[in-house]
């Protein structure tokens, strides 16, 4: 069924994770997603379980072990993936305002966006949101700390930092702990005292604190949205899981409250409600009508000491208004739960799995190969076929002004499911060839190819297309002034699955007549200089198999959309010689282009070892993962027999990063090597701090 509609699905708690996971797998009629496009929007790529935070504290369980893979399960489930702060909403506009870039428009909202603490204490640090609490404990080092609050929350982190070998100290409003029951307290009490947590009674509301566990609300920009609230600033919504008089919004977890059925936030309840959810969503989409979801009255707690009772870890559980404990075996119950909610997410299996298979790959990776593309041109006369017989921009003219006047064009399907982000990456990828001739961007045409969709969801679409291509231009004074735009066809696609969004640029720049940079020639005595790492070839084809770390994508997202123009007055001031951008062909098929610009004596001493690379490439390769265009790419290897010398002997995951092809790769600039250690220092200055020198040029 076509999509009619936007559904967006705000913030990545539990609710929402448990959501796609049901779209995920579709294993009942209930199960599958609705007839719309869904964009899921988070701040980060992946979404702690809370269940497992005390433990992260406490240094029982790695980063990974409590982290969902926001990215990974909007990939398997067919949903758009936005990493974006949320600041606010608009009724009126349907409107989703994000920190940054444009807002998103919807028909349907779902809102998990969590929680913040209630109260802070001075310069506390919040234990909500969750995210920022966490780079704190990586680095704390402060033996003593006061924690404000008693509830379950701040009784457990106290309980994982003492398990951590520091000393905690409750700080109570009055002068009992909060944990639901009498017995609880006792209960609570009891564990403290044995771990060695003291107990700071009818402490004043100003007392300082280091960290403050006093209680939580929903985000505060829910307030401005003219929604209907409790006191703690969450959400009224019906059984439907509807927000109160507003049909079209939904919302769960910690930030949504059942009107009729008040429960205090709690991971269980949003665990809970995600089946009618998901149900409820397909279900308004459609026009069907909602079922009701009824919370139980009690929630099962379990909190875990931390290990700071001894080599083996206990928990205490509360039901009501009993208590157990503590005893190993409820912390192996513990366990036993925290571990059956993460298998949930850690058996999808993305698209072709975790096999080590050559994947379609977009992005720079989904152009020809460079055979094929020679034999093309030879047969048309265009080029001769040899590698390097074209620049990376070509000159068209002048402007009058001693300006040479140049054009170039680059795209390719999407690599990434958010519109925004993918025309900003491709924009920055299109501008490398002006900034590889030494050239600044003027102008940009545009060509974008959008998916057989509902009119206004293409309209959607363009219009975020069409702001991330202005994010990259008006920071650079250039314009974008026309382009172009098709529907595609779907008729020879495998499958019936639709032709995705595609961008091509037609980008125009000018440099002066006697600053234009080649391609070549090289000269002996030049040092090569790489801007940034690579490896992006090698991590988005994990990507598409589920596989490659989140934290690798983030890290591989943030250097690609850099943007490198400062970097063309830096190399010219250090006597740029030739430049060419690293792209689809691999680094070693682009600097073979630079050799075949050059005279036949020249040789490059290549010192494989320093070529830098994006976290987790390396690995991915050692693992047999590789670009669908990689295999194509391998063919530039003959030059390690011919005019490229490796400087020392490489294993096989360093040498095919050699010819992995990259998106928005960096700049392969030769200069004097005498200048080099100059450039590295500037660079590093100007926030290339992974550029690196990688070879010399000599006869």
């Amino acid at each position: 069924m076509e999509a009619e509609g936007e559904l967006l699905l705000a913030g990545g708690g539990h609710s929402h994770s448990l959501v796609l996971r049901i779209w995920a797998m579709a294993g009942r009629h209930w199960q599958r997603r609705p007839a719309a496009r869904i964009t899921l929007i988070s701040r980060h790529s992946t979404a702690p379980y809370s269940g497992l935070v005390p433990a992260l504290v406490a240094g029982l369980v790695g980063e990974q072990a409590g982290a969902i893979d926001l990215r990974r399960l909007c990939l398997v489930a067919g949903v758009t993936f936005v990493q974006a702060e949320i600041t606010g909403l608009n009724l009126q506009t349907r409107e989703l305002h994000l920190e940054g870039r444009p807002s998103l428009r919807w028909d349907w909202l779902s809102l998990d966006v969590g929680a913040e603490t209630n109260e802070l204490a001075g310069a506390a640090m919040a234990v909500k949101p969750l995210d920022p609490f966490l780079e704190w404990c990586r680095q704390l080092d402060q033996p003593n700390l006061r924690i404000k609050g008693g509830g379950a929350a701040a009784v457990e982190l106290a309980l994982a930092l003492r398990g951590r070998g520091l000393k905690p100290e409750l700080l109570l409003r009055g002068a009992e702990l909060h944990l639901g029951s009498r017995a609880a307290n006792r209960v609570g009490e009891r564990l403290l005292h044995r771990a060695g947590i003291g107990l700071r009674r009818h402490s004043p509301a100003a007392a300082p604190a280091d960290l403050a566990c006093t209680g939580s609300r929903a985000p505060r920009w829910l307030a401005a949205a003219g929604l209907p609230q409790d006191q703690r600033g969450r959400l009224l919504t019906a059984a439907s899981l509807q927000v109160l008089n507003h049909p079209g919004v939904f919302a769960s977890g910690d930030c949504g409250v059942i009107a009729a059925q008040p429960r205090p936030p709690s991971g269980v309840w949003a665990v809970r409600c995600a089946p009618t959810l998901a149900r409820n969503l397909s279900r308004v989409v459609s026009g069907r009508p909602l079922r009701s979801w009824r919370p139980q009255p009690w929630a099962l707690q379990l909190l875990g000491d931390g290990g700071s009772l001894g080599p083996r870890p206990q928990a205490v559980a509360f039901w009501g208004p009993w208590a157990l404990g503590p005893s190993p075996l409820l912390w192996r119950w513990k366990q036993f739960l925290d571990q059956r909610f993460m298998d949930r997410f850690s058996s999808l299996k993305a698209m072709a799995g975790d096999r080590p298979t050559p994947m379609a790959c977009h992005g720079c990776a989904a152009k020809l190969a460079a055979g094929p593309l020679q034999d093309a041109l030879a047969r048309n006369g265009l080029g001769g076929g040899t590698p390097g017989s074209a620049e990376d921009a070509a000159v068209i003219g002048q402007d009058g002004q001693g300006n040479l006047l140049l054009q170039s064009v680059d795209g390719f399907p999407a690599l990434v499911s958010d519109p925004w982000l993918n025309a900003r990456i491709t924009t920055l990828h299109a501008c490398s060839d002006i900034w590889a001739c030494g050239a600044q961007v003027r102008t940009v045409q545009a060509v974008v190819t959008l998916p057989q969709l509902a009119a206004s969801l293409q309209a959607n679409l363009l219009s975020e297309t069409l702001a991330g291509i202005e994010s990259v231009l008006k920071p650079l004074g250039a314009r974008l002034i026309g382009g172009h735009s098709l529907e595609a066809r779907n008729s020879l696609e495998a499958r019936g699955t639709p032709v995705g969004l595609s961008l091509v640029l037609s980008v125009n720049g000018a440099v002066e007549a006697g600053r234009l940079w080649g391609k070549g020639p090289l000269r002996p005595g030049d040092g090569l200089l790489l801007s940034r790492p690579i490896g992006t070839g090698v991590l988005f084809a994990a990507a598409m198999a589920g596989t490659a770390q989140p934290q690798w994508l983030d890290g591989a997202l943030a250097t690609m959309q850099q943007s490198q123009a400062a970097l063309v007055e830096l190399l010219a001031g250090h006597g740029c010689r030739a430049c060419t951008d690293v792209t689809g062909f691999g680094l070693l098929g682009h600097l073979g282009e630079m050799l075949a610009a050059s005279p036949t004596s020249c040789r490059v001493t290549l010192n494989a070892a320093q070529v830098p690379s994006l976290p987790g490439a390396l690995t991915l390769l050692e693992q047999g993962f590789t670009s669908s265009l990689a295999p194509a790419n391998a063919s530039a290897l003959a030059l390690l027999e011919d005019r490229v010398e490796l400087q020392s002997p490489v294993d096989g995951a360093r040498q095919a990063l050699l010819i992995d092809p990259q998106t928005c790769g960096p700049l392969l600039a030769a200069i004097p090597a005498d200048r080099i250690d100059a450039a590295l220092a500037e660079m590093e200055t100007a926030g290339f701090p992974g550029a690196a020198a990688i070879g010399q040029v000599h006869s």
